[in-house]
């Protein structure tokens, strides 16, 4: 180092000593120039810029001293006063790492240890570190840490005076590092609960995350696979400083921590080797701790549980007794405690060498109580499991048994699962409960699964005792006696010496030759078994039933030994009162042996037998029938339910027997039960109950036929069909089947095939009451069907053959009346709906049939509105008369005994229907106004008996719209409560809105319907009503023609729409080439109405318009007919003046269409009839007659005129002139007939006055083109050029759009194009371009009209000729 450095080195020493920091900076910075890598200078450097502030120029020169000699101090210690005056604690916390480090290599102990105080103590700060950052800087103080070697160099504390070294903390750990160990495990404690209970609630709100069991299991394995915490356990168990409370603590923490990392690992796999391991040291863990009787429960608890025990007394009992003394509190000590003391297990050692003097506990002790209580608190102990589950066996509780035993096998699962090993012999225990009590609960109906664990058992151990004998009991149900026998033999000689064992076994061994008949050797068996079992105090239960089997094998024997059967029954009884069996061959015994039968008796043994046992069946049936044979279906109910119990049939809820596989023992129970819910139609009930009794008796006819008859009514026709169909194929002769084969087909609507199926009964049972019935009802139907789809003529047949039928049911019962008058009167209201009838005859002998039975009877409550006596012969209202006799059957059927209240509110209702439609029918007033109050009360009377019937609610308001608008719109709300979702209800309503001229509630209300029910045209109907009345002509129509369209046709919508297409056609349309394609729809849908209202003058003579205007006149002058003679007997039964004005209407349309065909005669014959009923000068206000007498005159004008009389015509038509003065229309028309019967005199004089009245029209009515137009033809015809001007010059001289307006036919073209023609003809030069040129021009103005293409053509071929 040469002098210049060293001076400067001395100065900057010097000037930091005197706080020059400037000076220290430059003569630093000098030395560095000369020699850059300088170790001091940068030291010193550093230390001058931390002084004046510069504190990153600091940094900078420390860390550049540090980079040259790392291992020196001195630039360490410089930055680590640079951190700590920034705050920077992370680079400060490296910094005293590395200081630590740098002392410790220079064994300089005491810095060492003060460098690592401060870090410890900056750990300890909340802000400044964490937990495992603090165990990280306190692990520096245990003997694996790189520092020990130095910091153990230290000398001891100085207890008496601990503050004379700074260090002392430091000391205090060397030299006793368990607190520090203390610490650190409490740290990581913290750290690994707190780690683990964030990880998993982030897992559990992931989607498709496992079961919170797996996360819990997952997360705890990746945590304690690096946990320290084992390692710091053992340390301190190991340290000498520990004392025994905090080992066997610490110990208990160790074991837990094991604990949960083994059944948290996987069982197969790569840890299977550490979880072996890990098994091994926790088994070790628990055995010292058992071994030295250490309290705590877990270590006793996995001891216990961990055991392989194939028996309960396998358990070491000196084990569990120390459980219960040193947890007395704890639910399995309870469970155990009270487990000994109900088997009689001494409870210490004192007492099992002494058990022969203590006296016993009291018998009032409930052990199995506190048995099941403390058990609730075991949910996860196998030893539980076992002892409940053993005691339900024994108790006889099989279903818990069941239960329990496959809940501890999923515990088995579990703990394998959890300790990696296998635990054969407890899960065989539990195979062998599960299986004995599934073999005893509800034989046989668990034996299939049973056997396949006994199986496995046998598979094991070929000699297993209680799976013998389960296997047996197995083999008596399916009553393979000799295998059973066999079976029962094997453990007779497994177990000679076991009293209980060969005792049972040798019974049932003895049961099975009885029951294979060796009878003998049984009884001589059984005897044996009995003098065992007499011999010894208690076994009361086995007693009962071996002399009970006893008793059997002498009743077996035959009539001779009855009486010997009898007195072992009645010994079996005394040996226990509570043995079932006993009773029902006590009752057997009463019933078919005893002479003379006591049947008292028998019954009180078989209702005894039911009551202490539901499977004994015999009982039961027995008690069955005998309540069947006295009507008590209750009863009945109950016996069937409760022997269905016994077997096990509704263990599972009645919703879901059905579909269980599940085979019944007693069929007979199902089929009453089947019976029962029929009876009370319940109807899905009752197909569950005979599916159920089918799956034992597939082949029983009378199950298929009752399954049949509840699908049918149920609704489930398919199914019935197909039930009934297999009903018949297993009894061909059974009549029944087919019968309900054909209600159902009619319930299906296949009518024909019903009436088929019916008929073909009747033909070798012809007097069948039931099959009457439902032939003319379906008759009824058919005809109901036929007429929704207008098949009227077939709907009149149907209807006929339905009353002839029900008369034949009549005639062969009177018990029927009721539902047989309902069919009758139902057909007759139908039939009255016709216009006429195709078969009058046969109508007239089928009404003279029933009127003298309805009419014959002291009670005519119709007498004040029907014309009493009815009549066929003098009826000319056929219709009318079906009516009337409908309305005497509803009333007969009213006074036909007690009906029930149901059906006595329909009664009332049909014969308001009735009465409401008598009253729209009638034309007498006053009939009319009692007919609809008789209705009313009719409907009222229903409502009073039926008041949650919506259909009568609503028939009341129908029938009260107009005369009582408040009662017509409560009902009509009333209905829609009892249902609202009633289309038709809510068309009602709105159309009672709308007669009230409430338009937005009425729109709602049809709105609503068509939600409802889109396709129900009245809805629309309503709507479009109101767009009519709104203004909205065009949505009206398309509303009203939507309405046509639909499948259920209104005859109402069908005539409105009719009606207001043709209004439209008649004021849009001027043309009427044009208007006769548009009327097409009108005419459809009128032939529709017609069908199915022939008799509606209005529809009749609206159809006849239509048909003129499409071109059909010969149809309409039909039409016209048929509305005539209509109007003509409604006339002579009312004489309204109305009716008289329509028949003159009438009358003129006829005599024009006659006019039309050229059948003058009968259009004259028509005018007079017309001109006869108008008068000979009507008055001022009456323009309509003024109208039909002008149109009259001009018609027969024209009539004469073409029959040659011109004088008679010309007299006409000037009386017609004089009438239509003030109608321009008319008069137009009758002035050009006038002048063309002028003209068609032929003289100069009458031409001319044909002339001048053309021209006095045109100047009177410049918009008379017919006149002008003829005015141009005469013009042609005289070759007056002048004139033919002077008729066309105003209409040529109008725009185009005005002139087709009024020429829509475009006469006015055509007249010119012929007066060019002509005027080509007559110069013969063939010069044609003028009528060409019009002819051109009309197609450009019109492309589309096809008549002036038609005149272009024309003139072109004339042109070519």
């Amino acid at each position: 180092m040469s002098a210049f450095v060293k001076s400067k080195l001395k100065a900057a020493r010097e000037a930091l000593a005197k706080q020059d920091n400037e000076k220290a900076r430059d003569a630093a910075l000098g030395v560095l120039e000369y020699e850059p890598d300088n170790y001091n200078a940068n030291v010193f450097l550093g230390l001058a810029y931390l002084r004046l502030d510069e504190v990153e120029k600091s940094e900078q020169a420390y860390r550049k001293a540090i980079e040259l000699n790392p291992d020196q101090a001195l630039a360490w210690q410089g930055i680590l006063q640079l951190y700590e005056k920034q705050q920077n604690w992370p680079e400060y916390v490296k910094g005293l790492q590395a200081l630590a480090r740098i002392h410790a290599a220079a064994n300089d102990a005491v810095k060492c240890a003060e460098a690592v105080q401060k870090l410890i103590e900056l750990r300890r700060r909340t802000d400044l570190g964490n937990r495992m950052q603090l165990a990280e800087a306190l692990a520096l103080l245990l003997p694996d840490s790189e520092l020990y070697p130095v910091l153990s160099t230290l000398p001891p504390p100085d207890p008496t005076n601990p503050t004379s070294t700074t260090i002392s903390p430091v000391q205090e750990a060397i030299y006793n590092s368990l607190p520090v160990l203390e610490e650190l495990v409490s740290l990581y404690e913290q750290e690994e609960e707190s780690v683990m209970e964030n990880e998993i609630s982030k897992r559990r709100m992931r989607l498709n995350a496992p079961p919170t069991e797996q996360i819990r299991r997952d997360v705890t394995l990746e945590v304690l696979s690096d946990s320290q915490l084992p390692r710091l356990y053992d340390e301190i168990m190991k340290h000498p400083n520990t004392s025994d409370e905090v080992r066997r603590a610490t110990e208990r923490k160790l074991l837990r921590l094991k604990q949960r990392y083994l059944f948290s690992l996987p069982s197969k796999g790569q840890s299977t080797a550490v979880k072996k391991k890990l098994a091994a040291e926790v088994d070790e863990l628990i055995a010292g701790m058992v071994f030295l009787k250490i309290p705590d429960e877990l270590a006793w608890s996995l001891f216990i549980e961990s055991r392989d025990a194939e028996i309960l007394e396998d358990y070491d009992y000196a084990t569990l007794r120390q459980f219960i003394q040193l947890f007395p509190s704890s639910a399995l000590a309870k469970l155990l405690k009270a487990y000994f003391e109900y088997y009689a297990i001494p409870l210490n050692e004192e007492e099992e060498r002494e058990k022969d003097v203590i006296e016993p506990e009291p018998l009032d002790a409930d052990y199995p109580g506190i048995i099941l209580e403390a058990f609730t608190d075991l949910n996860n102990s196998i030893l539980a499991h076992r002892v409940v589950a053993k005691l339900y066996e024994l108790e006889g509780d099989y279903e818990n048994a069941i239960k329990v035993a496959e809940s501890g096998l999923e515990l088995v699962q579990r703990s394998e699962q959890d300790w990696g090993r296998p635990f054969k012999m407890v899960k065989k225990a539990f195979h062998i409960t599960l299986a004995t009590s599934l073999v005893h609960f509800y034989p046989p109906k668990h034996h299939v699964r049973a056997l396949r664990i006994i199986d496995d058992v046998l598979t094991e151990d070929p000699d297993n005792i209680s799976a013998l004998m389960a296997r047996g009991f197995v083999l008596q149900h399916a009553k393979r006696w000799e295998d059973a026998a066999e079976l029962f033999g094997k453990i007779i000689r497994l177990k000679p010496d076991d009293a209980d064992i060969a005792s049972r076994a040798k019974e049932e061994h003895a049961w099975c030759a009885a029951m294979s008949g060796q009878l003998q050797a049984a009884t001589e068996e059984l005897r044996e078994v009995i003098g065992e079992l007499e011999a010894i105090e208690g076994h009361e239960e086995d007693k009962a039933r071996c002399w009970w089997k006893l008793g059997r094998c002498y009743w077996e024997m035959g009539a001779d030994h009855r009486e010997e059967a009898y007195k072992h029954f009645i010994t079996s009884l005394k040996r226990s009162a509570t043995f079932a069996s006993a009773f029902t061959s006590l009752g057997l015994y009463y019933s078919e042996f005893l002479s003379p039968p006591d049947p008292k008796r028998a019954s009180k043994c078989f209702q005894k037998a039911f009551e202490l046992d539901p499977r004994e069946a015999e009982a039961a049936r027995r008690l069955a029938e005998g309540f069947a044979e006295e009507g008590e279906w209750d009863l009945v109910d109950v016996v069937a339910r409760r022997t269905i119990e016994g077997e096990g049939g509704l263990e599972e809820g009645a919703e879901n027997r059905a579909s269980r596989r599940y085979l019944p023992i007693n069929a007979w129970a199902w089929k009453a039960v089947g019976a029962v819910e029929l009876t009370r139609r319940n109807y899905p009930a009752a197909i569950e109950a005979f599916q159920i009794a089918l799956r034992t008796e597939v082949d029983d006819h009378m199950s298929w036929l009752r399954l049949g008859e509840a699908y049918s009514k149920a609704g489930r026709y398919a199914a019935a069909f197909k039930a009934l169909e297999r009903a018949r194929e297993l009894d061909p002769e059974d009549w029944v089947a087919s019968y309900f084969i054909g209600e159902v087909q009619r319930q299906m609507g296949a009518f024909e095939e019903s009436i088929r199926a019916f008929r073909s009964i009747l033909a070798s049972r012809p007097h069948e009451l039931g099959v009457l019935h439902s032939l003319g009802q379906s008759y009824l139907d058919l005809g109901r069907f036929e007429l929704s789809t207008s098949f009227s003529a077939r709907a009149e047949t149907s209807f006929l053959s339905a009353v002839l039928v029900t008369l034949d049911l009549l005639n062969a019962s009177s018990g029927f009346r009721r539902v047989a008058w309902k069919t009758i009167a139902d057909a007759l209201y139908h039939l009255s709906g016709f216009a006429d009838f195709s078969d009058d005859e046969t109508a007239r002998e089928v009404f003279a049939r029933v009127i003298p039975l309805v009419t014959d009877h002291p009670h005519k409550g119709l007498s004040d509105i029907l014309p009493y006596p009815l009549t066929v012969e003098r009826c000319s209202n056929l219709p009318l008369l079906a009516l009337e006799v409908a309305l005497v059957a509803y009333d007969y059927r009213l006074t036909l005994g007690a009906i029930n209240d149901g059906a006595k509110g329909t009664a009332f209702y049909d014969l308001g229907s009735a009465l409401s439609t008598y009253s729209r029918r009638t034309l007498d007033g006053t009939k009319r106004d009692r007919a609809q109050q008789h209705a009313v009360a009719q409907f009222k009377e229903a409502i009073r008996l039926e008041p949650a019937n919506d259909a009568f609610w609503v028939a009341l308001g129908n029938a009260t719209f107009l005369s009582q608008p408040g009662v017509c719109q409560h009902s009509y709300i009333r209905a829609l409560e009892v249902d609202s979702k009633n289309a038709a209800t809510w068309t009602n309503l709105g159309l009672f809105y709308l007669h009230h001229e409430d338009r937005q509630l009425a729109n709602e209300a049809f709105y609503k319907a068509q939600t409802l029910d889109p396709d129900y045209a009245l809805a629309w109907i309503g709507q479009g009503l109101v767009a009519t009345l709104n203004g909205h002509d065009r949505e009206a129509r398309a509303l009203f023609e939507h309405a046509t369209t639909l499948s259920a046709t209104v005859p109402e919508a069908d005539l409105e729409y009719a009606t207001r297409l043709f209004k439209q056609i008649n004021v849009s349309t001027k043309s009427r080439a044009a208007s006769a394609e548009a009327f097409l729809p009108a005419f459809f849908v009128l032939d529709r109405y017609c069908k199915q209202r022939p008799k509606d003058a209005r529809a009749l003579h609206l159809f006849g318009l239509v048909c003129e205007r499409v071109g059909h006149v010969t149809l309409a002058i039909d039409l016209f007919s048929r509305a005539i003679a209509v109007l003509e007997a409604a006339y002579e039964e009312t004489e309204d003046p109305v009716i008289e004005r329509q028949f003159t209407i009438a009358h003129v349309n006829l005599a024009r269409l006659r006019l039309s065909t050229a059948d003058y005669e009968g259009a004259l014959e028509s005018y007079q009839v017309a001109t006869g009923l108008l008068p000979e000068e009507p008055t001022e206000g009456d323009a309509e007659a003024k109208v039909l007498l002008a149109q009259c005159q001009l018609g027969s004008g024209l009539a004469h005129s073409k029959l040659g009389q011109l004088a008679e015509a010309l007299a006409l038509f000037e009386a017609a002139m004089a009438t239509a003065a003030d109608l321009p229309v008319i008069r137009g028309h009758i002035v050009v007939r006038l002048a063309q019967t002028l003209w068609a005199v032929g003289t100069d004089e009458a031409k001319e006055s044909a002339k001048t009245q053309l021209l006095q029209s045109i100047e009177y009515d410049s918009e008379n083109l017919m006149a002008i137009n003829t005015l141009a033809g005469m013009g042609i015809l005289t070759d007056d050029e002048s004139l033919v001007d002077a008729a066309l010059s105003e209409v040529l001289s109008l725009p185009i759009d005005q002139r087709h307006e009024r020429d829509p036919e475009r006469e006015v073209t055509y007249l010119l194009v012929q007066h060019h023609l002509g005027q080509c003809v007559e110069a013969d030069n063939g010069a044609e371009s003028g009528a060409l040129r019009l002819a051109q021009k009309a197609v450009m103005l019109t492309p589309w009209d096809r008549r002036a293409w038609e005149a272009l053509a024309f003139v072109r071929s004339r042109s070519a000729q």
